[in-house]
């Protein structure tokens, strides 16, 4: 039986192959040092552990409402208002599993068939999947160095048509970990909303920014999309709980599409989400902020000198997007090679895009210093045999 062919248009995540030969090689006793998949190596915090186990052990563990708890409505709410100063009624959120979830909400209550969503080439895969499945056009607008591999409103207007009807921006961005400017949102935002388009702006990594305090989205414009989760800032990958804040004029769609869908959030992941946004959370958390930008701060000089190309300086996230052509003409040989040879796993650029992907790799710094040091040294062997 084949399968259908919206399902065999969804391209597969190489990284996926790395990560699968990894696995084959620890399995014969190698040691591996794991670079490639873009989750924290940070245990969820014990306040959030702590409220869902109560939850759970209370037996509250039914459906809720299609649009999730409303107290953990609010406390989103809250948090848009205390750490922007932005006054964001809880009736324009919705909780969603994960980020994922609400991606697809946004896409599926904007877009029909054939309209054109535009983003960012280099990019996270699954937004121009998520397009693909719901029979629209995802528009691959080439990024590099010269705008920090970031839309501007120069490119939305180039690749603008009768047929756009949504912008998404990532920011910080996977695979580059760069931030979109603030007045770039800005105009973007406005520029859309002239022409009867939506901004969809990805802020998942919003909590984990190193230099600078960029405003979310929803500062600048009422009638923008903003999609966010618990996942990365808040160490929570696999509880699977994200939200989605929408003008109100859109949330009567994206409930009727969340109870259809997803039926609910789940109900343990939205008790433990209660507990994310406390001072004590808020304190493990900043503290592994500061954790990751020195494993950004070692990592970053450390490949420039070992000759990989980096730019522009990441702000935000816990990727570093690299140019290694210098050393291979194919990045999935490159990283291939590189695992086979040294135990060092990263991500080949042809995850991420159509933008000379043969050329880029994905370092994730998402483990501890030693680990990253160890990582280095092994690379600096590695490709010191490439030019030799």
């Amino acid at each position: 039986m084949n399968s259908s062919r919206r399902a065999q248009g969804i391209a597969p995540f190489h990284v996926m192959d790395i990560l699968a030969r990894a696995k084959a090689l620890e399995a014969q006793g190698r040691d591996i040092i794991h670079l490639e998949v873009g989750e924290p190596d940070f245990s969820t915090p014990e306040p959030i552990l702590k409220a869902a186990m109560q939850a759970i052990r209370g037996g509250d563990v039914h459906y809720t409402p299609a649009l999730g708890l409303p107290e953990l409505r609010e406390e989103i709410a809250a948090f848009y208002r205390t750490r922007y100063g932005v006054e964001l009624p809880a009736a324009r959120i919705a909780v969603t599993p994960g980020a994922s979830g609400a991606l697809l909400l946004a896409l599926g209550v904007l877009l029909d068939a054939g309209d054109e969503i535009l983003m960012a080439d280099p990019g996270y895969p699954c937004n121009r999947h998520f397009a693909s499945f719901i029979d629209a056009v995802p528009v691959r607008v080439p990024v590099g160095a010269e705008s920090a591999f970031q839309l501007t409103p120069p490119l939305v207007e180039r690749y603008w048509t009768e047929k756009t009807k949504a912008v998404l921006i990532a920011s910080p961005s996977n695979p580059t970990g760069t931030l979109a400017r603030d007045e770039d949102v800005r105009d973007i935002a406005a520029l859309c909303s002239a022409r009867c388009a939506t901004l969809i702006v990805d802020e998942i990594y919003h909590g984990l920014v190193y230099e600078g305090s960029p405003q979310t989205a929803l500062a600048h414009a009422d009638d923008v999309v903003v999609v966010n989760s618990f996942s990365k800032h808040f160490h929570m990958t696999g509880w699977r709980l994200g939200w989605l804040a929408a003008p109100v004029g859109l949330m009567e769609g994206i409930e009727r599409l969340a109870q259809n869908l997803f039926l609910a959030p789940p109900t343990p992941a939205q008790f433990a989400a209660l507990a994310a946004f406390s001072q004590e959370t808020h304190s493990i958390l900043e503290a592994r902020r500061l954790e990751m930008k020195a494993r950004r701060d070692f990592l970053l000089p450390a490949l420039r000198e070992l000759g990989f190309s980096l730019p522009v300086t990441p702000q935000g996230a816990f990727y570093l997007y690299a140019d290694a052509s210098r050393f291979a003409a194919d990045s999935f040989v490159f990283c291939e090679q590189m695992l086979d040879e040294v135990g060092v796993a990263i991500t080949p650029g042809e995850d991420f895009g159509e933008t000379a992907p043969e050329r880029y790799v994905r370092f994730a710094y998402t483990r501890p210093l030693p680990v990253l040091q160890e990582a280095v040294a092994r690379i600096r062997n590695f490709v010191s045999g490439s030019q030799a």
